[in-house]
């Protein structure tokens, strides 16, 4: 199914197909360097069919090997601030540009390894490209940190 306006993609079954793919190719989408690099990775194609290979998918699969899903979970915002991750961590991430920052975010995902709701992650990685979505993953992690005096 393809992304557009018309139909919600099925972001649970695309994380479920992740999970059945043998250790060898999830293997390989682990070890790609930079989105960019998913292009060179034939599981890459297999896996998004349905979905296209824009550079928002490429995006989602570049974080998906680390994600891991609850339904009604939180997103990766709130599983930052959970994990007790710095200020000055997502910060970087945030003022960072393109791949840059989507590399420092997987590695914040690498060291995490959070337990979020895959649908709102996907959301915010498909449309990360938008400055607000940089915004929503801030206000998520204050709005989750825990108060300290």
């Amino acid at each position: 199914m393809p992304l557009s306006t018309e139909k919600t993609p099925d972001f649970i079954a695309l994380y479920q197909a992740y999970g059945a793919l043998d250790k060898g190719p999830q293997a390989e989408l682990r070890r790609v360097v930079k989105p960019d690099d998913l292009i060179e990775v034939p599981t890459f194609y297999r896996l998004t069919r349905a979905f296209g290979h824009h550079d928002n998918v490429k995006r989602l699969i570049f974080c998906l090997p680390w994600l891991t899903h609850q339904d009604n979970g939180v997103g990766p915002g709130a599983a930052f601030a959970r994990a007790g991750i710095s200020e000055k961590r997502l910060f970087m991430i945030v003022r960072s540009q393109m791949p840059n920052d989507l590399i420092q975010l997987r590695r914040l995902l690498q060291q995490v390894k959070p337990t979020v709701d895959v649908v709102k992650t996907a959301w915010l990685l498909l449309r990360w490209h938008q400055p607000e979505q940089k915004q929503k993953l801030l206000e998520d992690f204050f709005l989750h940190q825990k108060i300290t005096d």
